[in-house]
């Protein structure tokens, strides 16, 4: 029963990862089911056997990201090169799927719903994990905005894609960043 069980739970493991790299690589409006089985090298009626619908299996997959994206990004809150470190790590694994989402936002409203709830963590985040050093500010909420700036996909992005910096330099020019907007509040 329990290697049964193991199965039924690493072939959903297994579906759930193919939708994810489905999705990081085609607009979600174009992600079949057909194109998840092929991925994750099973039927279609297994894929729906796990996930009665599309939507559920999208549901799940975003919910199951989510949970992944939490536990990537688990900082000592206050040590400001490990959380700039850990956030340059998370955009390496992640951040080029997260650019694909982000240019459909403002036409597919599921996409929407995740990317919104992505800008809500990630603010969340920097305000847990720079907490002692946003505290100590008057301007608070203008710290806030610029860390959360100053640790933005975008901001790698920019580093990382468009300037073809590689992983250690543009962890240190976004350190450097943040550090201004720490020493300059």
């Amino acid at each position: 029963m329990s290697a049964r069980a193991d199965a039924v739970r690493e072939t959903r493991d297994r579906i759930l990862e193919a939708t994810l790299a489905v999705a990081a690589a085609k607009p979600l409006a174009a992600l079949t089911l057909g194109d998840v089985a092929s991925l994750a090298e099973v039927t279609v009626q297994t894929v729906l056997r796990h996930f009665d619908s599309r939507e559920q299996l999208l549901d799940v997959a975003a919910n199951h990201a989510a949970a992944e994206v939490k536990q990537e990004r688990a900082t000592c809150v206050g040590d400001v090169e490990a959380a700039v470190r850990t956030v340059v790590a998370h955009y390496e694994r992640r951040g080029d799927a997260v650019l694909v989402l982000l240019a459909q936002d403002q036409w597919d409203a599921r996409v929407r719903a995740v990317t919104d709830t992505g800008r809500a963590f990630h603010r969340r985040w920097v305000a847990e994990v720079f907490a002692p050093q946003i505290e100590a500010h008057p301007q608070r909420e203008a710290v806030l905005d610029l860390l959360v700036v100053s640790t933005d996909i975008y901001t790698w992005k920019l580093l990382r894609r468009d300037r073809r910096l590689s992983q250690a330099r543009t962890s240190a020019r976004m350190l450097r960043l943040v550090r201004a907007v720490l020493e300059g509040a």
